[in-house]
């Protein structure tokens, strides 16, 4: 007696019949919009990351400045105020796409890099405080952290770049349309580089 062949049931040859598009659905672009998000979302990790490297750097830089400068208190409650706001503003991956969030957090972070260069600036009135090797060691640990922050800025930027263009490129516009239709622009700085960065100033002993 021969048997009847059984067909797969639906949710099978659902399966199936993905299985077989994927290699197509890749080549036409449907997954260039979430993996250029991932990519965003990870280049704006590191951004965080840095910034978290210099604001936990500052206490020292406070204390150690203190110590040689203590009445310009001024300028030091300005770093530490400055430094408080910025480590309270947080924006998650998931609200990279908020302008009015990622204004407020670009505005703090340029608050605490306008406080430090001032900082550094009074730096230059104490010989002593230039030659201290405690200082010496925090302000190598801040430049480099600044260059390290410029680096993050510059390929988190790019990696925007490359997601929000494909929101509005063929073909990936079309997934944007009929399948990731949550998807949004992802902010991004709007000042340069050059102007988020510390000002260079001589630490030398020449005085």
């Amino acid at each position: 007696m021969i048997q009847s062949l059984r067909l797969p049931a639906p949710s099978m040859r659902g399966a199936i019949i993905l299985l077989a598009l994927l290699p197509l659905l890749s080549a036409c672009g449907f997954n260039t919009i979430p993996t250029r998000e991932e990519q965003a979302k990870a280049a704006w990790s590191e951004v965080l990351n840095q910034y978290q490297r210099r604001a936990d750097l500052i206490p020292n830089l406070v204390e150690t400045v203190k110590g040689y400068a203590s009445h310009e208190r001024e300028v030091l409650e300005a770093v530490v105020e400055a430094r408080a706001k910025a480590t309270s503003v947080q924006i998650s991956p998931d609200m990279l796409s908020d302008p009015e969030a990622f204004k407020v957090f670009q505005e703090s972070q340029s608050q605490l890099t306008g406080a430090l260069s001032r900082l550094l600036a009074v730096v230059e009135n104490y010989p002593d405080l230039k030659a201290s090797q405690n200082f010496l060691a925090l302000q190598a640990q801040l430049e480099g952290t600044e260059n390290r922050i410029a680096v993050a800025r510059r390929d988190y930027i790019e990696a925007v770049r490359l997601y929000n263009t494909s929101l509005k490129t063929l073909p990936s516009m079309l997934w944007a349309k009929f399948w990731f239709t949550d998807a949004e622009p992802l902010q991004s700085f709007t000042a340069s580089e050059e102007s988020m960065s510390l000002p260079k100033v001589d630490f030398g002993n020449g005085g």
